[in-house]
């Protein structure tokens, strides 16, 4: 509930990476984050993460089942992995309250806080968090510290351009770079884009 209207001064994921530095190579180092309102975050940016990461985000309730029966069914069917089931709401849930580690234990809990975050966050606070905890790049978390980084802009002030190449680097953040785009990433990019034109905004919830 606090975390309704509280900015996040950090999150578990935040945390599991200085536990990693630590590990891996017995040192500290600095995570670039700075909190910022709706306000401060360009529409743009909210469109492209939708768009990049689920279209379905303003009409499920954290889940979306129809990508989790394809997500099966690519992997039933010889897929490599299973992927591309998961929310913006689930993604938050981890992020916010979890650890990467993978067990049935912790999917569990993914489902608590996701249907938790839905039941008592808005739409729009879940899509402004998920904006602000976001890992885009090494130690990098947040649309207004990439925004800073790889455009010298605060997050607000974010292009259509600028804000796909940063929703197309989420998959992998620390693989795919927006500072120097792979052709995938260009070709994610203009992807993104025109998932852009074709969702035609977002709605208007009445949330601040």
């Amino acid at each position: 509930m606090l975390l309704r209207f509280l900015p996040l001064p950090t999150t578990t994921f935040m945390v599991y990476r200085h536990y990693e530095d630590l590990i891996e190579d017995h040192n500290f180092q600095s995570i670039r984050y700075q909190w910022v309102g709706a306000k401060n975050i360009s529409d743009n940016a909210k469109e492209a993460v939708v768009a990049s990461e689920d279209q379905q985000f303003y009409d499920h309730f954290g889940f979306d089942f129809a990508s989790i029966r394809s997500a099966i069914s690519s992997y039933v069917h010889g897929g490599r992995r299973l992927r591309g089931a998961s929310t913006i709401s689930q993604q938050v849930a981890k992020n916010v309250f979890l650890t990467p580690s993978k067990s049935f234990i912790r999917k569990g809990l993914e489902v608590w806080f996701t249907v938790l975050i839905e039941i008592f966050w808005s739409k729009e606070r879940i899509l402004v968090v998920y904006l602000n905890i976001a890992e885009f790049g090494d130690h990098l978390f947040g649309i207004e510290a990439a925004s800073q980084r790889y455009f010298g802009i605060p997050a607000k002030n974010l292009s259509r351009a600028q804000a796909a190449i940063l929703a197309a680097t989420l998959p992998n953040p620390l693989r795919l770079k927006a500072a120097r785009p792979s052709n995938y990433v260009i070709k994610r990019q203009s992807w993104i884009l025109r998932q852009m034109r074709n969702l035609g905004g977002l709605p208007d919830t009445g949330d601040e």
